[in-house]
C-alpha cells in the first residue's frame, strides 16, 4: 500500500533553517518542496544543496500552493508571529522554533487561530527529546523517584563571552526583549515541566545585562561562528537583552527549585544540565553527554547508565532509533519532533506527542514573569 507524501517548506535560511532541513531528511513519507529566504541568492544555494526544488524570497508565494501541507519557521523571533499567523489563515500546519512570538498576547491568538482551524502546531522544545530526558520522565511517572522536592540546574553557554560576539538574538528588535531566558532558558524551563509533570507556580528573577553595549558587524555573522571583527567593520550599539538570568522558583504545590542561563560562561558550548531529586531517588542529565544518566540512591550504590532502548523503560525506547552504544544527539531530536508532527497530519484522529502552540504560550508566560520580577525585584506568581 502506498502512503501519501507529505509536502513542507522551511521558511529561514540560517543556522535553524539548516538544521531543520537536514532533520527533514531523515523523516519518513515528508518532502521538502520549497526553501523561503529574505535573500533569494541564499534561499537559491540553500535549496540546490539539499536538492529541493524550489527557492523563494515571499513566503506568501509559498502558502498558496495548494499541495503544502506545513511549513517550518525557522526565522528570527520577531517575524515568528506574522508568519505563523498567515500560514494558519491559509489553512497550513506549521512547526515554528521558539519562541512562538514575543508576546504572550500573539502567542495567546495563535494558539486560538490554530484552534479554530483544526490545524497541527507544533513548537520546536526539541530538547525533550533525547532519549534519556524521556527516561527521566517515565521513571517519574512510573513513581520510581517519588514525590518531587528539588529541581535545580543550568542552561550555560560562552558564544556571547565578548563585547565583539554579536548575532540578530542581540537587537530587541528582531528577537523580543529577552536574548536568554527566551532562547536557551525556555528550553530549560519546559523540560523540567516536562520530565516532572509539575508547574512553575512562582519564581524570583534576576537578569543581568554585562556589556551594554556591543560591537556590532557591518556585515553578516551566523549564528555561532565566533568570527572576530576588526575595529574597522562594527558599530558600537546599545544592548537591551539580558546575557545572564538566575531563577529561584517554585514548582506545584511543595517543590522548589534553583536555575540559571547564561550565553557567557567560558567553555561552556551548549550545557544544559537538569538535577531532579525525589523522596525515593534523584536523576541528573546533561546535554554535553546526552547518553549518560547519573541515578541517586540514599541507601544504595549510584548509578550511571547508557542509552540502550531495549534497557530504558518502553515508552522511552521508543524515542531512540539506534542500539546500545550507537550515540544520538542534539540533531536526533529534531526528527523524533517532527516525525511525531507529520505523524499527526496523515493521522487526523493522533493525539499529538510534541510540543503545542500551548506549550510556546506557556514558556512566553514564565518569560514574562521571570522580566516583572526581575525589573521589580520581586517575587511574581504565575496563574
Amino acid at each position: 500500500m502506498s502512503v501519501k507524501r507529505l509536502k513542507t517548506a522551511v521558511v529561514g535560511t540560517g543556522f535553524m533553517g539548516r538544521v531543520h532541513l537536514e532533520a527533514l531528511r531523515r523523516v519518513e513519507h515528508v518532502e521538502v518542496i520549497a526553501v523561503v529566504g529574505r535573500q533569494l541568492a541564499a534561499a537559491k544555494s540553500l535549496a540546490d544543496a539539499y536538492d529541493v526544488p524550489a527557492a523563494y524570497d515571499d513566503y506568501h508565494e509559498v502558502l498558496k500552493i495548494a499541495e503544502l501541507d506545513a511549513i517550518h519557521i525557522c526565522t528570527p523571533n520577531a517575524t515568528h508571529y506574522p508568519i505563523a499567523k498567515a500560514a494558519l489563515e491559509a489553512g497550513k500546519n506549521i512547526l515554528c522554533e521558539k519562541p512562538v512570538a514575543v508576546s504572550s498576547a500573539e502567542a495567546e491568538e495563535l494558539t486560538a487561530l490554530a484552534a479554530a482551524k483544526g490545524l497541527r502546531n507544533g513548537v520546536c522544545h526539541n530538547l525533550r527529546y533525547y532519549p534519556m530526558v524521556q527516561q527521566m520522565r517515565r521513571m517519574r511517572e512510573a513513581g520510581e523517584l517519588g514525590e518531587i522536592l528539588v529541581a535545580q540546574g543550568t542552561y550555560s553557554q560562552d558564544w556571547m563571552l565578548f563585547d565583539t560576539d554579536w548575532n540578530w538574538r542581540v537587537d530587541d528588535k528582531a528577537s523580543g526583549p529577552s536574548r536568554v531566558m527566551a532562547d536557551i532558558g525556555s528550553h530549560w524551563f519546559d523540560m523540567v515541566e516536562h520530565v516532572t509533570g509539575l508547574k512553575v507556580s512562582s519564581l524570583c528573577a534576576d537578569l543581568q545585562i554585562f556589556y551594554p553595549t556591543r560591537k556590532r558587524p557591518k556585515r553578516s555573522v551566523e549564528s555561532f561562528t565566533g568570527k572576530l571583527p576588526t575595529a574597522e567593520d562594527v558599530d558600537e550599539v546599545p544592548v537591551t537583552t539580558e546575557d545572564f538570568g538566575a531563577v529561584v522558583f517554585r514548582l506545584g504545590d511543595s517543590a522548589r527549585g534553583a536555575m540559571t542561563a547564561s550565553q557567557v560562561s567560558a567553555g561552556r558550548k551548549n550545557g544544559l544540565s537538569i538535577e531532579i531529586y525525589g523522596t525515593k531517588s534523584s536523576v541528573t542529565w546533561n546535554q554535553e553527554r546526552p547518553d549518560e544518566l547519573w541515578i541517586g540512591h540514599r541507601n544504595m550504590p549510584n548509578q550511571i547508565i547508557i542509552k540502550d532502548p531495549s534497557l530504558l523503560l518502553p515508552a522511552a525506547g521508543k524515542y531512540a532509533d539506534l542500539p546500545g552504544g550507537h550515540s544520538e544527539g542534539y540533531d536526533d531530536t529534531f526528527k523524533q519532533v517532527f516525525r511525531r508532527f507529520y505523524a499527526s497530519i496523515a493521522d487526523p484522529s493522533a493525539t499529538p506527542e510534541y510540543p503545542q502552540l500551548a506549550d510556546g504560550l506557556r514558556q512566553l508566560r514564565i518569560l514574562d514573569a521571570e522580566m516583572e520580577s526581575s525589573k521589580s525585584r520581586a517575587w511574581v506568581d504565575l496563574a
